[in-house]
This record gives structure tokens, C-alpha cells and sequence, in this order.
């Protein structure tokens, strides 16, 4: 009996596609995980999406995202960029404009970012209400009591 090559077993319980496979590379840096720190936090999937449209301009995007600071659109817009997902193109007039678009990479990433984030705005109430009947069947025992 053959060994599989390593990285066989877990492709296929990830049920990946058969052109990809799991290097030595992946194994030590998780791609998901990668992708994950980059798409896991409070704005990217925001402004990936309103990117899909076309090039914008980062006050449209900072109006557009309504809440977020200076600051951290543009900390979200450099990092997009450092990933290769987002160009930035400074046009050379006065004053400065500057637009914010997304790369063929990018667009690829559209797809799963709009649908998880139309999944989180049709189960939002029921993954909420869930976590609130979960924390409630776990409260604390009263003394002498067993744990939930």
C-alpha cells in the first residue's frame, strides 16, 4: 500500500479542488489563516465590497463605510494593498486625487466576501438571539449547585 503524498488527506477533507494541492509551504503558513487575519477584521470585508463597483476615492469610501476613522481606512487600504488586493493611483493634479481600486485578485475575492456578508445580514438576528439563549442556560450556578 502507497503512502499519500503528504497534504493528500487534508485536501481532501477540506474537499479541495484536485489542481490544488498542500505544500510543505501551506502546512507551515495556513493559507485560510492568512486570509483569514486579513478578511477577519471590522472593515476589510466592508470596503472590498464597495469596491467592487469600481475605483474609489477614499473620502467616498470613508463616507461610505460611516464610522470608520482616518486612520483606520487608511491602515485597511494599505494592507489590502500590501496583499496585492487593492491598487492605489495617485492622478497628478491639484489638489491630489487619489483612487483606490481592486485588483484582478481582489475582484476574485468579491464573490465570497458578498455572499458571507449577505449570509451575516440574513442570520444576524438568529445567530444573535442564539448566543443570547446559549449564555442564559450558562449561567453561573448558584453556591452548591452543579455547573451548567
Amino acid at each position: 500500500m502507497t503512502t499519500p503524498p503528504p497534504g493528500a488527506r487534508l485536501a481532501q477533507e477540506l474537499a479541495l479542488p484536485p489542481d490544488v494541492r498542500v505544500t510543505e509551504a501551506m502546512r507551515e503558513h495556513c493559507p485560510l489563516r492568512d486570509t483569514l487575519d486579513r478578511i477577519g477584521d471590522r472593515w476589510t470585508v466592508i470596503v472590498v465590497v464597495l469596491l467592487r463597483g469600481g475605483p474609489r476615492r477614499f473620502s467616498d469610501l470613508q463616507r461610505a463605510t460611516e464610522g470608520i476613522s482616518r486612520r483606520m481606512l487608511t491602515h485597511t487600504l494599505r494592507n489590502l494593498e500590501r496583499d496585492g488586493l487593492v491598487t492605489r493611483t495617485v492622478h497628478p493634479c491639484v489638489p491630489p486625487r487619489v483612487d483606490y481600486a481592486l485588483t484582478d485578485e481582489g475582484h476574485s475575492l468579491t464573490g465570497p466576501l458578498t455572499g458571507l456578508l449577505h449570509w451575516s445580514m440574513r442570520h444576524h438576528d438568529h445567530v444573535r438571539s442564539s448566543r443570547q439563549a446559549y449564555d442564559s442556560s450558562r449561567q453561573e450556578p448558584e453556591a452548591g449547585g452543579p455547573p451548567a
